[in-house]
């Protein structure tokens, strides 16, 4: 005898399918948006080689403005070489949690390297930087507590505090007065409060004033998180990311953030602090305890960077003159940079999709790869196209590549 009639069956069949899903149906509407534009192609492109400055795609090279190789570790001769020693001697997956027989001694060393560059007591290393921020999150708040977090944080940080269960507060994109009026009218209603930013903000470009930050984390009692995906090995003098820039006491802010797949030419993500801190999370935090360690290639890779790093400082040199070059010459020809300054990440403003789509495709038609980005991945009616530089950009690739938007912006309604 069936429990349900035909007309609950009915019911309940449609939502037993991924197509009847709200946000199906939304990707669904946008994917045919795009095909009406004939811009079917503009995700999930194949690409060939080493993402460099340039690219390969279906036998032709571009100029990349899409990858985060910011100085260049990935594909250097020396990484590659490390990184096939450490296969060589370890595998291709150490095959465990390290918390039973997955550590080897380059975690360790990845570990203390890390920890000495950012000048604070000890690190951990996770296999992925998105996971690195949810675990994370998840393991030092929970529902009696708070987490206030910037407007335009990174996906892996919403989604970390989401799972938390903790309360949540934004306050709008770097207004730390905003901010203060929040910690004034509710720090004493929880027990943990945790302020979480990026160091530098991957869709806009700019910088956290995290000097501010620690002074409001010390006035109420709070953490302080910084993300440093796209700020460690990109500002400060010799690459070392905000506590340089700033010249702040590493000590001041609790958790560090960052990732290896940007600057260090790897994979995965790191959490840096005091011996407390990581002690706590190895035998806390899901997402480090229960999956596998971080494979020999991709921690002999970060650690070859980061020796690279600190013998290279012209690499630096180079990445931040080439950015300053991209920014400023489109400043010069009236493109709307919004609010990017001193760093690798520049998005030139067009408002809608639409506008967003075509300069894409106009600038691959002429050689040139970048990236459009809009709603959901950022605020509607705020669509741009954003260029990562990196210091293996030559001056002339630069150049024409904003001989080309000029010309292209002349033809598009912004």
């Amino acid at each position: 005898m069936a429990i349900n009639s035909n007309k609950d069956d009915k019911k309940l069949q449609a939502f037993s399918k991924i197509e009847t899903l709200p946000s199906y149906i939304k990707l669904h509407r946008a994917l045919a948006m795009l095909h009406r534009v004939g811009a079917d192609d503009i995700y999930f492109m194949v690409t060939k080689g080493i993402s460099t400055n340039k690219i390969i795609i279906e036998d032709k090279e571009y100029i990349n403005y899409c990858g985060y190789n910011y100085i260049g570790m990935s594909g250097d001769p020396r990484v590659t070489k490390a990184t096939i020693k450490a296969v060589e001697e370890y595998g291709s997956s150490v095959s465990a949690s390290r918390i039973v027989s997955g550590e080897k001694p380059l975690h360790r060393e990845l570990e203390l390297t890390i920890a000495k560059l950012l000048g604070v007591e000890n690190s951990l290393v996770f296999s992925a930087g998105h996971a690195t921020n949810v675990s994370v999150i998840t393991s030092i708040v929970g529902p009696d507590d708070l987490v206030i977090h910037d407007a335009l944080i990174h996906n892996s940080l919403w989604q970390g505090t989401l799972f938390s269960r903790a309360k949540h507060v934004l306050f709008p994109h770097n207004d730390y007065e905003a901010l203060e009026r929040i910690l004034k009218k509710k720090r004493n209603d929880y027990e943990r409060v945790l302020i979480l930013t990026e160091g530098v903000f991957s869709m806009d470009g700019d910088i956290s004033d995290v000097p501010k930050l620690i002074a409001l984390k010390k006035k109420y009692f709070a953490f302080l998180m910084v993300d440093e995906a796209h700020s460690m090995g990109v500002i400060g003098k010799h690459g070392l990311g905000i506590r340089e820039y700033f010249d702040i006491n590493p000590a001041d802010v609790d958790i560090w953030m960052g990732t290896l797949s940007k600057s260090f030419g790897s994979c995965g993500g790191y959490i840096a602090g005091t011996h407390n801190l990581i002690r706590y999370l190895k035998y806390t935090c899901g997402g480090f305890m229960f999956s596998a360690g971080m494979s020999p290639a991709n921690a002999a890779a970060a650690l070859e960077a980061i020796h690279l790093l600190e013998d290279e400082p012209q690499r630096i040199e180079r990445l931040q003159q080439r950015s300053q070059q991209l920014l400023s010459t489109l400043k010069q020809i009236g493109a709307n940079t919004l609010t990017s300054e001193n760093t690798p990440i520049i998005p030139v403003m067009v408002r809608t999709e639409l506008n967003a789509i075509r300069l894409s495709h106009e600038l691959f038609k002429r050689g040139i790869l970048a990236a459009p980005i809009f709603f959901p991945g950022v605020k509607k009616g705020t669509a741009r196209v954003r260029f990562f530089v990196t210091c293996l950009h030559t001056e002339e690739e630069i150049k024409y590549t904003c001989e080309v938007i000029k010309e292209i912006l002349s033809t598009l309604k912004v």
